[in-house]
């Protein structure tokens, strides 16, 4: 007789059970009741709780490459259960043991309250007497995703992947898993949909995050891999049931191994899955209730400055007093609070192979970058400086008298990629010398932002004092996580931007540190519509920010496009202010005043998509922010031909925010000048939006009271 333990948490229902023969299976993670006739007898093995295999160890399963079938994942027995309440909420802990290495693996599921997401992490201690070595280690499995449907596995799901590149990040597709190869041929198959990414550039090709969900019943499993470094997602089929699993590095993708002494314990990386019932929308909006929990907390978030930048459209990485002193007076006189100088502050000449000493250009900055500092907070804003702390260019004058083991090092010799060492956080000297620029940037010359830009993929990682080069690189990313806690710890007022390449390392480990990412490099403002309007289901929008950076020769539309692009979010100004017409800066300046009225309601508001997730070739975007007190919704027509866009508003009532709640009616609030048609059909809850060609509006959506 098998013993149920069921959990009942923030709207997830959790159904473990102990077999007569002492295993774990784990048959329910969902926000409806568990249905026990879901699951056939012949079904019931292949619902693990965790999945974990050894070097030297069978993988006991006619897999391919799929992570079914480990040894010893199949081989643990149950050893305690632990429901428990912490600072975050309620944990549960399920231990096992392998009876034959004397492994104790603990599957950690950890609430957070009152939010409907579950973070799932496991931990591997050896009480055995011989070292073990790890080449996979599952941080959450569960199998069955689509059991309450009569419908076959591959005609029942459906799986989102947000696809991210350079110029193009967040582009969210939807498939069937037909559409991506993966058939019901047998009761099972060797063929699986997989994503990884291994390196230091965590998301240049895929967001570590996607989407499962069951189409007959709404339900649905948002999941984002909370870590800065490789990482591995599956999804595919067993007995006849489809199955999600995710972890960190594994052997087989990322090169890492991990030798497991008598004694120590290892924990893999962490992973945030939302439960729904409804749909993807109300997963993000749970996902994004997580995110501002569990992050560090910040007045940034709570207070929004809007921050001019000198790099995009603008100077490009070339900074002079010279040309600073005008832009700055321009940023100050459209509202900036925060203005920041971008790269090239720290060279007289060529810099990309230079850069790591991080001293003003005495070129660059005749009088001293001081003077330009002070005269920034003379104009009432706080300047920022760019930094790419974790690498040394390849011709930087400290870069040869520093010993190999501030470097990753492969094959004996140190890693190089366009131009650059990577820099091993594990090593103290390196964070001693890390802290040092920080705190010279911070009390020397008085900078109260720093862009921290990233723009290499130092590869698998570092054999250097490491088990594998993927146990090197995953040392490093905690080591560096640690050290910018620090960093916080010693200044909490400082804003630290996340950036890499624009999107390249968008993860939520950063994320719950940073308190405002970088969301692109794309220079063209008509394609980062696309970008903007997606990317809030990964990043909180009072966390991303968006270039707004109207051109020399721009017309009033193509400025108030700019400015839509970045107004629901975090305003990143840039391009050459001083240089625009009388016509264009008051266009700003409205776009500035406005966004200062309602800021405040950002970080309270959940995003909805009324034409769907947007698409980088698509011609119509639309991307909303519901709160308690209205919605903001912002509409771009890029080269659509039809004048006139019909706006299904349905999707807010998947938000909990907006449940409950009527519209009383939609007008344009910025701009307030240009032609706009706007009708609001509350018999059928469609928004008609008519605009011209290639232009953008912002709406306010008002609540009945």
């Amino acid at each position: 007789m098998e013993k149920r333990y069921c959990i009942e948490e923030n709207g997830i229902r959790l159904v473990f059970a102990v077999s007569e023969a002492e295993e774990v299976f784990f048959y329910h993670c969902q926000c409806r009741d568990f249905a026990e006739e879901e699951i056939r007898e012949n079904q019931r093995d292949w619902y693990r709780l965790v999945e974990i295999q050894l070097a030297g160890e069978d993988c006991d399963d006619h897999h391919g490459s799929k992570y079914t079938g480990t040894l010893p994942g199949r081989r643990l027995v149950f050893s305690d259960f632990r429901d428990e309440k912490n600072g975050q909420g309620r944990k549960i802990c399920v231990e096992q043991t392998d009876p034959v290495t004397k492994i104790l693996v603990t599957s950690c599921l950890q609430f957070t309250d009152g939010v409907r997401v579950l973070e799932s992490w496991t931990e591997v201690e050896n009480r055995g007497q011989e070292a073990v070595g790890l080449t996979y280690v599952s941080s959450f499995c569960l199998t069955g995703l689509t059991k309450s449907s009569s419908l076959p596995w591959d005609k029942a799901a459906r799986l989102r992947i947000p696809s991210n590149t350079w110029y193009g990040e967040f582009q969210w597709k939807e498939y069937t898993l037909p559409q991506l190869g993966l058939h019901k041929v047998f009761h099972y198959s060797t063929k699986r949909v997989s994503v990884s990414s291994t390196g230091t550039w965590n998301s240049h090709e895929y967001l570590p995050m996607g989407y499962v969900g069951c189409e007959p019943s709404g339900e649905g499993w948002l999941f984002s891999i909370v870590h800065n470094g490789s990482w591995h997602w599956e999804v595919s089929d067993c007995k006849d049931e489809l199955y999600l699993q995710l972890s960190g590095p594994a052997e087989a993708e990322n090169h890492w191994y991990k030798r497991l002494n008598p004694g120590e314990t290892f924990s893999s990386v962490h992973a945030a899955v939302a439960v729904t019932v409804t749909g993807f929308a109300d997963a993000v909006a749970s996902l994004t209730d997580w995110r501002r929990t569990m992050r560090r907390p910040n007045a940034d978030n709570e207070k929004l400055p809007v921050i001019f930048n000198d790099f995009m459209n603008c100077l490009g990485g070339d900074p002079t007093a010279e040309k600073e002193y005008p832009l700055i007076d321009a940023a100050a006189a459209i509202g900036c609070e925060y203005y920041t100088i971008d790269a090239g502050w720290y060279a007289n000449g060529s810099w990309w192979s230079r850069v790591g000493e991080w001293e003003p250009a005495s070129g660059r900055w005749p009088e001293g970058i001081g003077k330009v500092l002070s005269y920034i907070r003379q104009k009432g804003m706080v300047p920022g400086l760019w930094l790419e702390l974790e690498v040394m260019g390849i011709h930087c004058p400290i870069a040869a008298q520093k010993p190999d083991d501030w470097f990753f090092m492969r094959h004996g010799r140190r890693v190089i990629d366009h131009g650059r060492y990577q820099l091993d956080y594990r090593n103290p000297n390196v964070r001693a010398f890390a802290d040092g620029v920080i705190d010279r940037l911070v009390r020397e010359y008085g900078a109260g932002y720093i862009k921290m830009d990233y723009n290499i993929n130092a590869g698998i990682g570092t054999q250097q004092d490491a088990d594998s080069a993927g146990d090197g690189l995953l040392g490093h990313n905690r080591a560096y996580l640690a050290w910018l806690d620090s960093v916080f710890v010693r200044y909490p007022e400082l804003i630290i931007e996340n950036c890499g390449s624009g999107g390249m390392r968008i993860n939520d480990a950063l994320l719950l540190r940073h308190s405002i990412q970088s969301s692109s490099d794309q220079t063209d403002y008509l394609r980062y519509a696309a970008i903007a309007a997606a990317a809030p289901a990964a990043v909180t929008p009072e966390q991303n920010a968006v270039w707004s950076y109207p051109l020399q020769d721009a017309d009033a539309e193509k400025t108030v496009f700019n400015m839509v692009n970045a107004m629901t979010m975090r305003i990143h100004q840039s391009g050459h202010l001083g240089r625009l017409g009388e016509e264009n800066l008051a266009l700003i300046r409205e776009a500035v005043d406005y966004y200062k009225s309602y800021r405040h309601l950002i970080g309270h508001s959940y995003p909805f998509w009324p034409l769907g997730m947007p698409s980088y070739d698509g011609q119509r975007f639309a991307v909303g922010f519901a709160n308690a007190e209205c919605a903001h919704l912002a509409v771009w027509r890029a080269d659509d031909p039809e004048d006139v866009v019909r706006l299904p508003l349905q999707s807010l009532w998947e938000l909990p925010v907006c449940r409950g709640k009527k519209i009383a009616g939609a007008k344009v609030v910025y701009p307030c000048t240009l032609p706009t048609g706007v009708c609001y059909h509350a018999e059928n809850g469609i928004l008609e939006v008519a605009q011209p060609v290639r232009s953008a509006r912002l709406l306010k959506i008002r609540w009945e009271k």
